[in-house]
């Protein structure tokens, strides 16, 4: 049995705190780095921004379009600009650019996908609908609606990144088994029928999943203070974070 939790749980690297938002912003240019930065946020908030399409009345080719447009639009250095200067929520800031972006396609009568701009990601329209259509019938606003689907996107952007980080350092398997106890305690007995299986002592599962826990809240607040050297306003964004969930 493995006796050093040590050597069971890794430590975070450098690489990890580097996020998704860090990434665009400080690798400037249209460098490849940069480019696969942007994919990435692309990837772990399109569907917040679909959603809120979706619900405030348009179709789902429509839909697509104008949340591909939008991140065309957003990933342009001078909106990358905003976010460093920000002094509101980035949920708020996002779904201010979302409104402005509906406005302007509104109003110029055409999407960002006629306008002929590099489109940063695809998307499923299968899966985005299986999404859409999945989520249970609310009579809360587009705008709540909005705040939760960015708080889960958060949470899941952050698990991502952990897991990634718990790849390279080949725990993979040790961190699809602890993953779970993220999000809740153990059953009784769970710790100990786990090690067992495991082949750890019991109170070694138990310092993995708290170094675990203690990673997961370091990852969501890296992905939360993109562009934010103050504390207080850290602090904040991951209460209202909670307050959405």
């Amino acid at each position: 049995m493995t006796n050093s939790p040590a050597s069971t749980w890794p430590e975070l690297s450098p690489r990890f705190m580097t996020t998704r938002w860090t990434m665009v912003l400080q690798a400037g240019g249209d460098g490849p780095e940069r480019e696969a930065a942007m994919e990435q946020f692309c990837r772990a908030y399109w569907y917040p921004v679909y959603a809120f399409i979706r619900r405030r009345g348009h179709d789902p080719e429509d839909a697509r379009d104008l949340t591909q447009g939008f991140f065309a639009k957003l990933l342009k250095r001078e909106w990358l600009n905003g976010i460093e200067k920000r002094d509101a929520r980035f949920s708020s800031y996002l779904l201010t650019r979302v409104k402005t972006h509906l406005m302007n396609e509104h109003r110029d009568a055409t999407t960002q996908k006629r306008g002929g701009d590099s489109v940063p990601i695809s998307i499923e329209m299968a899966q985005a609908e299986e999404w859409f259509g999945a989520e249970p019938v609310s009579d809360e606003t587009p705008e709540r609606s909005f705040e939760r689907r960015w708080a889960l996107a958060v949470l899941d952007a952050a698990m991502k990144c952990l897991r990634e980080e718990c790849a390279a350092a080949n725990k993979t398997q040790l961190f699809d088994q602890l993953s779970p106890f993220l999000s809740r305690e153990p059953e009784p007995g769970e710790y100990a029928a786990l090690a067992i299986q495991m082949k750890m002592r019991e109170n070694t599962l138990a310092v993995a999943v708290h170094r675990l826990r203690q990673q997961y809240r370091e990852a969501v607040r890296a992905e939360v203070s993109v562009g934010l050297a103050d504390s207080a306003m850290i602090e904040a964004e991951l209460r209202h974070l909670a307050e959405c969930l």
